[in-house]
């Protein structure tokens, strides 16, 4: 089961769920955030980086955990991509990527502790020379991680189509020729973006052992790993050109990584997003972050406990096309739902405040009035049964 798959389709229970239970939507969230972080020149990538846009953003991804905690200089995803990498493209070619794989490993665990990025004392970014050596294993790996996410898209990557080619000549040497240098550039200079602004003034206020790349969530069965977290704070890293869309895809992604902490074993009490592009660090507390997305239970120990529940019960992250399966989750939904208690508006659950007007009021604010049609469309509030072919 994946957190982003799920996220990807409004008709799976997990997207159904949070659509329900966060009853503002993104909206105030989105609105939030581009009033209180100015629009700042976009740093676009080269021409050279073309399609390969993912690859650098996973690399500036991992370069930047690395600046906060290089307590584990390879991300799991890579060790995955490189063991699942040994199976594809015939045996010769497997087998050189597996090899060269490895040495990529161990080169790439030995640069890191020697140029000692999570140093507090020294600054974010290294010399010129160190930064593009590094980049350049950072995308090689990252082209690994490909195979681990999506085995169909790694036949594209210039790794694999090398490997097929002349698996004899694939050599790490060859390997870490192959990032195009716009690619390489881009990296250092989202690198150089971060090294002046609030991620920095972050790193110089936590300390490495505070810090965690790659956060995983135990005792949920769901695929999902957050970029950072650093004392507290849970950080989502994007490398995105139009940063200041603020996608509701970015939003519902990190309210999954802070539901999914349900002992809250990581005690997160921020949550954040950072662009490398603008170098734009936007941050809200946790209680701030739910009420801007009209949570329907604002206690969060609740709501992680009923997101649990989801998806112990059900396969979250598909789209139910069996009826009977359809009902079933349909039936779930509604036993999670959060109960309206009387007078407690029946869009955002939470308490009325008092009319002036003399008249009783149906909603505590416009907007939960302008969001309740849609709601009842889908069968969210009282007054009309969804179609379950069409909302499942």
């Amino acid at each position: 089961m994946s957190l982003t798959s799920g996220l990807s389709c409004p008709r799976t229970p997990l997207r159904r769920f949070l659509d329900r239970e966060m009853s503002a939507g993104p909206k105030p969230l989105r609105e939030n955030f581009r009033t209180r972080y100015a629009t700042e020149p976009v740093l676009m990538p080269p021409e050279g980086v073309g399609t390969e846009a993912g690859t650098v953003g996973t690399a500036i991804d991992q370069r930047l955990r690395l600046a906060l905690t290089a307590a584990e200089p390879v991300d799991l995803a890579t060790h995955l991509g490189i063991d699942i990498s040994r199976g594809m493209g015939g045996r010769q070619a497997g087998e050189r990527m597996g090899v060269v794989g490895e040495q990529l490993l161990q080169r790439l665990a030995e640069t890191v502790h020697a140029l000692d990025p999570d140093n507090r004392d020294l600054p974010m970014d290294r010399s010129w020379e160190e930064e593009q050596d590094l980049a350049r294993l950072l995308l090689a790996a990252a082209w690994y991680q490909v195979a681990a996410r999506n085995p169909f898209g790694f036949t594209y990557t210039p790794l694999f189509l090398a490997a097929v080619e002349a698996p004899k000549d694939l050599t790490l040497e060859r390997l870490l020729d192959l990032p195009h240098r716009d690619l390489v550039d881009d990296v250092t200079a989202q690198l150089d973006h971060a090294a002046t602004g609030p991620l920095q003034a972050l790193r110089a206020t936590t300390d490495p052992a505070d810090c965690k790349g790659g956060v995983m969530f135990a005792g949920i069965d769901i695929t999902a790993d957050a970029d950072l977290l650093a004392d507290g704070t849970l950080i989502e890293i994007k490398s995105t050109r139009h940063p200041h869309r603020f996608e509701k895809a970015t939003a519902w992604q990190i309210l999954g990584y802070l539901l999914l902490d349900t002992p809250d074993h990581h005690r997160i009490d921020t949550v954040g997003l950072y662009l490398t592009r603008t170098a734009t660090l936007a941050t809200w507390p946790v209680e701030d972050y739910l009420a801007l997305l009209g949570a329907r239970c604002r206690d969060l120990t609740q709501l992680r406990a009923t997101f649990a529940e989801l998806l112990i019960n059900c396969t979250a992250d598909q789209e139910p096309f069996e009826l009977d399966e359809q009902y079933r989750v349909q039936r779930l939904l509604e036993r999670l739902a959060t109960p309206v208690p009387a007078g407690h508006c029946p869009v955002c659950a939470q308490a009325m405040p008092p009319a002036f007007t003399g008249r009783a009021r149906r909603y505590c604010t416009n907007w939960c009035g302008r969001r309740a049609p849609g709601l009842r469309q889908r069968g969210w509030l009282p007054g009309r049964q969804p179609d379950l072919a069409i909302a499942a």
